[in-house]
């Protein structure tokens, strides 16, 4: 199956995903609201967030595949299968003990992650059960990752990019299904937990189809097999989540401004939108070829592939990035501008959006540069990276958002601002480290495309401008409320973008074709 192909399995199963999350949060919006509620419910999903994040979105997969690929062609399926049901024990009784600790620990963690509420025992109260309710999810993540892992080795990558789907399904039933603002927060915190056994299990039913009998029962063993998987694993899945633990040391500072959180997470959902649907997806397709690529020792294949990849990512991901940029309050207020969400929560939402924006290039950039470490079975040069991104962000935001607030304006926008730089100097350095390690660099082609993708990026951005400088006007002609605003607005981005890409040469012709049609990729 192509690269294209591929990633638009990927990524039109996480389409369907995300709009459902969009409709989930707007859900949650409209009867939780941006105040203390909202803050107790969005903190007891941080964890499940990141750990989502960091396994089930291609992070640990990512570190997995190859190990797994490679003993599945040099011992067999056998081995193949022995190293993946003695990695899920392990991995299972690990992330158990994580759960069972944070909950003995949760009253002191949530007054760490909550320190404006201190005065307000009860908001501390939910916090706490909200967050107890929602940890079992990480362990079930796990075992969705070593899945998912097993079935895009075999190249079957749609029912991992499915799965997810469940958790706002679930989130969007309890909330319809509760009354008030903490019965639905302690409802949907409900819904998490359960989704986490739901998916595990829809992925454990996949790889028993592909013939791949797994199991929990017995005693985790640290074997060689375990120990070389982990050595892989572990720092691939840290490097392949560095914006997600950012992502959690911005939600931790937020912490200590009423509303920054709520604010944040809305501006987090549009901004991994792009992320999810091309980074992921893109970097989950590249994987397995690049792998193939580098046991062969063939450069030039690679290298195309690296080529293919990052002119598809830009090609997808420039105008969604713009779009966030030009109409991020339009964006915000359409989607989640309702009943406990007021047109002030949307601007100070958009203000950190704005800055997410700018950053949304570098975010995906990673996700398609990584694979070219983990190919070569190198995780430790980009998990270096990751935390030494996490050291610029923490320290950046720490002093913008401390800064901000001295000067009397929401500190919060500043989180957005460290998390973006960071994400840049992520991506640079991965990018520098291919180049003088001679395993990648871009062909002519690809420059030339991404001049492309940058002209049609900037004359989508202009029509928007163009048309939000009459909003009112806009608003008039398109009747239906602001979510069918803002499904025009996208609309027209969509269409200007698609005929600005073609005459450029953004978008290729040959990319379209191969959506209809399969081809070899030996």
């Amino acid at each position: 199956m192509s690269l294209v192909r591929n990633t638009m399995v990927q990524a039109s199963l996480t389409l369907v995903s995300r709009v459902l999350g969009l409709v989930r949060e707007a859900l949650i919006a409209a009867k939780i609201g941006a105040g203390p509620v909202g803050d107790a419910f969005f903190a007891a999903l941080m964890f499940p967030n990141l750990f989502r994040r960091f396994f089930a979105e291609g992070a640990f997969a990512q570190a997995f595949v190859p190990s797994y690929a490679r003993t599945l062609e040099a011992e067999g399926e056998a081995a193949a299968h022995a190293v993946a049901q003695e990695a899920l024990r392990v991995l299972f009784a690990f992330t158990a003990g994580i759960v069972i600790v944070a909950q003995v620990a949760m009253p002191w963690i949530i007054r760490a992650l909550m320190g404006t509420y201190q005065d307000q025992p009860e908001i501390l109260q939910l916090g706490i059960l909200l967050t107890q309710i929602t940890m079992p999810y990480l362990a079930f993540m796990a075992l969705s990752a070593l899945f998912s892992g097993v079935l895009n080795s075999a190249g079957r990558f749609a029912l991992s990019a499915a799965a997810p789907t469940l958790l706002n399904v679930f989130i969007i039933t309890a909330a319809l299904s509760a009354t008030g603002p903490v019965q639905t927060a302690e409802f949907a915190a409900m819904a998490v937990a359960l989704a986490g056994v739901a998916q595990a299990a829809l992925l454990w039913w996949g790889v028993a189809r592909q013939k791949v009998r797994l199991s929990l029962i017995g005693w985790p063993r640290l074997t060689p097999n375990v120990k070389r998987v982990m050595a892989l694993a572990i720092p691939g899945a840290i490097a392949g989540s560095g914006m997600q633990i950012n992502a959690l040391v911005s939600q931790v500072l937020a912490g200590l401004e009423v509303g920054a959180r709520s604010y944040l997470t809305y501006a987090d959902r549009l901004y991994q939108l792009p992320l999810g649907l091309v980074g992921v997806a893109v970097g989950v397709a590249i994987l397995p070829r690049l792998s193939r690529a580098a046991r062969a020792e063939d450069g030039a294949g690679a290298t195309t592939m690296m080529d293919d990849g990052i002119g598809l990512a830009m090609a997808l991901t420039l105008p969604a990035a713009v779009a966030l940029a030009v109409v991020p309050v339009a964006l915000i207020d359409g989607l989640f501008g309702r009943g406990a969400f007021t047109d002030a929560d949307a601007a100070l939402s958009a203000s950190a959006l704005i800055h997410y924006a700018w950053g949304v290039p570098a975010f995906v950039l990673i996700k398609v540069l990584a694979p070219g470490f983990f190919a070569r079975e190198d995780t430790k040069t980009p998990m270096r990276y990751s935390l030494l991104s996490v050291v610029i962000n923490t320290v950046l935001g720490a002093g913008l958002f401390l800064w901000f607030q001295s000067m009397d304006r929401p500190g919060f926008p500043g989180l957005a601002i460290a998390t973006s730089v960071a994400a840049w100097v992520n991506a640079g350095m991965l990018f520098l480290t291919l180049q003088a390690r001679g395993w990648y660099r871009p062909g002519a082609r690809l420059i030339s495309r991404m001049a492309s993708c940058v002209a049609a990026s900037a004359a989508m951005g202009g029509a928007l401008w163009w048309v939000m400088q009459s909003e009112a006007e806009m608003r008039a002609r398109v009747p239906g409320g602001a979510i069918v605003d803002v499904l025009a607005l996208i609309g027209l981005g969509a269409v200007v973008y698609a005929i600005a890409a073609i005459v450029f040469g953004a978008l290729r012709p040959s990319d379209l074709k191969a959506l209809a049609r399969r081809r070899s990729v030996e």
